[in-house]
This record gives C-alpha cells, structure tokens and sequence, in this order.
C-alpha cells in the first residue's frame, strides 16, 4: 500500500508548504485561493526550485487553478531537475500512478531513488516497496531490506512493518525472529494493526519474545479494535479457552461474531462455524447482549 496524504504532511511541512491540517476535507471551490500568487509564479518562472515545487502542488491540489496534474508535473519536474528532494518524491509518485505522465514505475524508481537518497523517508519506503514487488526495477529483496531499513530508521510504521516481516521469513535478511518482533512493536506502537498482530502471534508461539498469551491477547486486541479480522479471531478463540484472558463466552462470541462478519470466503465459514459452536454455550439472554454488544461496535466502526 503506497503513502496517503498523512505520510506525506511532515516532507511538505518541511518545505513550508501547506501549513495546517494534512488532509482538510474536501471545501467548495470559493473557499480556495482564487489565484496563484503572482509573485509566487515570478518567483517560479525565474528559475526558484521551491516556488516551482509549491506552484507545482497547486496545480496538483486544485489550489487557485484548475486541478492539472499535467502542469503539476511540468513544475515538479522543474524542481526536481535543480535537485529538489520533494518534488523528485512528489514526481515519482505521479509516474507511479500515471496522472499527468504516461505511467512508468522505472521512471517513478528512478525520482524515488533521487529524492530517497537525499534521506526522504517516504520515497525510502516506496522504492522498497517497488524492489519488493519487482516493478520498475528488477525484484531484490536486499535492496528492498536496504530501503525499508532507511525508511524504518526515520519512524516510519509501514517499513518498520515490511522489515519486520522480511526478518520473520529471512527474505533478503537472515532470518531473525527478535529483530522482527522489535521492528513490528515500534510499527504497533504507531497503530501499525498488521504489526499489532503480528507482534500478538510472536508471543502467542513464542518467537523472538518468550511466549505469553496476556501479551499476545495485549496485541491482538489493539488489532482486532482496528478491525482485522484475524486479530479478531485470534481474540474470540483465546476467550473461548480463557487463554491470556478470563475464559468468556461471551466475549469469546463477539470477537468471533466480528471475524465472521469481517472474513471473506472460507475463513469466514471457519469463524461462523467457531462463533456458532460458542453460542450453544450462552444462554438466551447472553446470547443476545452478546450479538447487540458485535452490532453496535460494526455500527460504531462504519467508514
């Protein structure tokens, strides 16, 4: 899953840009800026890297022009040229998707790779996403773990979740079940719900970290909160044998109830069949609390 605009706030705050909120809702068009300052486009026209960048996200944000991914890629590209971090991250990410460029992972590598270098965070971690998956560039596993190193090193959860999971299975590092239970904690820390639990299965087998099922069910919980259903699974049937937690029908139902619900396909069979075998342990009235209890946190949880 590549950056969505929270990712990105702290790079454009560094640059001064945009200042405020990273992602304000979508506000009608008369409440933007009617016009690009002029003095800001003197200032780009006259060959300054970082007035071209802020007139470049204009135009890739609708702000006091027409919304223009063409001309948001002319000023990009114009920046970037002069070795502008931002905006060689900004235009990897336009040939990454194709919007105002024909679409071009090796091209969107090569302005990630140019930005990554000068220590931008979030195109450390694209680039290692693209050496991960083998497009734009020839799938490398170590390079990947070399990119997600440098993007993890700065605090970003995503990579610190991808290194942990290369340490898990020892692709393109040794294998090395501490390491990943380290490097997923610092993503779960950060609300990470993969890495919360991933971190929960550790314990729970007792890799990396001795085992303890309270410590596991610690993770899964925070996981299963955020909706994932195998966390919520994994909860339902620690209840079920109070495992890590007091022994709870009840609760063991709810969580398996959610997971059924959440799951596709067969493993969602496989937590109906689970949550159902609980049910003829609850009596009517349990039953019923317990399925307005999965109810409303499905209507709380609504997107």
């Amino acid at each position: 899953m590549f950056l969505i605009c929270q990712n990105i706030y702290a790079l454009r705050q560094v640059a001064g840009i945009f200042p405020g909120h990273p992602c304000p809702a979508p506000v009608p068009a008369f409440t933007q800026m009617k016009r690009i300052d002029p003095t800001l486009l003197i200032m780009a026209n006259s060959g300054d890297a970082r007035s071209q960048y802020r007139v470049g996200l204009a135009y890739a944000h609708g702000d006091g022009v027409e919304q223009d991914y063409s001309q948001a890629a002319s000023w990009y590209l114009k920046a970037a040229d002069q070795g502008m971090a931002p905006a060689q991250f900004e235009l990897g990410l336009l040939f990454q998707s194709g919007q105002g460029v024909p679409q071009s992972d090796a091209r969107a590598a090569s302005w990630y790779r140019q930005a990554a270098e000068q220590g931008v965070g979030e195109a450390q971690l694209n680039l290692g996403l693209l050496y991960d998956k083998g497009q734009g560039v020839q799938q490398d596993y170590a390079q990947a773990a070399s990119w997600y190193r440098k993007a993890a090193l700065q605090g970003i959860a995503e990579a610190q979740f991808n290194l942990g999971l290369f340490y898990e299975r020892g692709q393109g590092v040794p294998q090395d079940f501490s390491q990943a239970a380290d490097l997923y904690r610092r993503a779960a820390e950060q609300g990470n719900s993969a890495a919360q639990f991933n971190l929960g299965l550790l314990y729970d087998n007792g890799q990396g970290v001795e085992r303890d099922y309270a410590q596991a069910a610690v993770w899964y919980n925070k996981a299963a909160d955020q909706g994932l259903a195998r966390a919520q699974y994994n909860l339902g049937s620690m209840y079920s044998m109070g495992q890590g937690v007091p022994m709870s029908y009840a609760d063991a139902f709810f969580w398996l109830d959610l997971a059924a619900t959440n799951w596709n396909g067969a493993r969602r069979v496989q937590a109906a069949k689970a949550r159902d075998r609980l049910a003829a342990r609850l009596t009517p009235s349990e039953l019923a609390q317990a399925q307005e209890r999965a109810n409303k946190w499905l209507a709380d949880h609504q997107e």
